[in-house]
């Protein structure tokens, strides 16, 4: 197990300055450093960043213009700007073993942007996972571009099982023959079959573009199958299991690598964040080692022991259980839905999210090991977590203190 180590020191003397110039946000930071530390953090999309990944977002990278690319900037000064997201690419293709990588993406629905605008034009058919199963906002919400600028067709998952239907998937692709199609979820699980949707795109003629947000921190530590020799493009976070800063990227064959660099950069973003383009190169980094390997199998393995545990508290596994840090739960059988029991977990001091389930109006919940197991919590906490978490949903209000007892043992950012 990996635990995130820091130094008081770097850290104590810049929130010395903020304490002085500006007290308000110092408090409220503050406040939210104690937040962190004091409950169970089981949001599936968040992590700890290494002290490395939160100095370089403080460094004085976040002072630099840098619009457009290394060596052809429409800014000056951009030397050592062009020497750290030349590193950051070199090491994202050399971790995920592909062509080419743009790591300018602001976010990840800011990648999912750019590989759209990179293969399709407005009015453009797409397949991906419908929203009630999965589907991001960037799958066709009626409510973001996606569903705006494209047509969106949704597939969804078998109704027994909740695992992706891929016969479905194919009958949809030949029935409206799509200009792309997207392998990808918020809240899936299990690990997808990115062969099986290459031989579907093929077959209808489509781009395959993996949204591989979650799984990619996976993939980087071998715990998960890897989308890059099966899709044309694959949109990922540098956050989530990641560990790195909040952000997104592109990943890509040779042959698309000068359309999606254009497709970010000027078509849909402006100055990259160099300060944050310097963390993600941290974050690869440390990604690279062994040290990261064994976390990135260890929060598979939490994932598998917390989500057996949650089931011997009562609550449903929408799939049966997981191949990820993801997990999601019904709690119905314990007589509350998604959004009481959320209320519920996060005034004991556990927070999460819902998430839709398939074929119900009702939803769901939502939880992921990554941060926990960034903590150096392993099989012995997962089952605790499950016994507070089976211990809140039935009203025990007691619970806040045994989750600050055991976050306690186990703080982010421990003294040296």
């Amino acid at each position: 197990m990996t635990t995130v180590s820091t130094s008081a020191g770097p850290a104590a003397a810049v929130d010395d300055v903020l304490r002085r110039q500006d007290p308000a946000i110092a408090d409220l930071l503050a406040g939210e450093r104690q937040r962190q530390a004091t409950g169970l953090q089981l949001i599936a999309a968040e992590n700890f960043t290494s002290p490395a990944v939160l100095a370089a977002l403080g460094s004085p990278l976040a002072n630099k213009y840098a619009e457009g690319y290394p060596g052809a900037r429409h800014h000056g000064g951009c030397e050592y700007a062009d020497l750290a997201e030349r590193i950051a690419a070199e090491r994202a293709t050399a971790l995920f073993g592909c062509d080419h990588a743009n790591v300018q993406p602001h976010s990840g629905s800011a990648a999912v942007l750019a590989a759209y605008a990179a293969l399709l034009r407005p009015g453009d058919t797409v397949l991906a996972m419908g929203l009630a199963y999965g589907g991001h906002l960037t799958h066709g919400s009626p409510a973001n571009f996606s569903g705006r600028w494209f047509e969106f067709v949704g597939y969804g998952v078998d109704a027994e099982s909740g695992l992706v239907d891929y016969e479905q998937v194919a009958a949809l692709a030949r029935r409206h023959r799509p200009k792309a199609i997207v392998c990808g979820s918020i809240s899936y699980p299990r690990h997808l079959d990115y062969a099986a949707f290459r031989a579907i795109a093929d077959e209808v003629g489509a781009y395959l573009i993996a949204d591989a947000a979650h799984p990619i921190g996976l993939v980087a530590g071998g715990a998960a199958p890897s989308p890059v020799p099966y899709a044309d493009i694959v949109c990922a976070t540098t956050h989530k299991v990641l560990r790195g800063p909040r952000g997104g990227m592109v990943l890509c064959g040779a042959e698309l690598a000068d359309r999606v660099d254009r497709a970010v950069f000027p078509f849909t973003q402006g100055g990259a964040q160099m300060h944050t383009i310097a963390a993600k190169a941290v974050a690869f980094g440390e990604a690279a080692g062994p040290a990261y390997t064994a976390y990135a199998h260890q929060v598979v393995t939490n994932a598998r022991v917390l989500a057996e545990a949650l089931a011997g508290e009562g609550l449903h596994l929408t799939t049966g259980g997981t191949d990820t840090h993801l997990i999601t739960a019904d709690p119905a059988p314990l007589g509350v839905d998604g959004r009481t029991a959320r209320g519920r977990l996060a005034a004991a001091g556990m927070v999460l999210d819902t998430c839709a389930l398939p074929y119900g109006d009702q939803r769901g919940l939502r939880l992921g090991t990554a941060a926990v197991t960034t903590q150096g919590m392993g099989r012995a906490e997962m089952a605790r977590i499950a016994e507070l978490f089976g211990a809140a949903l039935r009203g025990d209000g007691a619970v806040r203190d045994r989750v600050e007892e055991l976050t306690g043992r186990f703080p982010p950012y421990p003294p040296e």
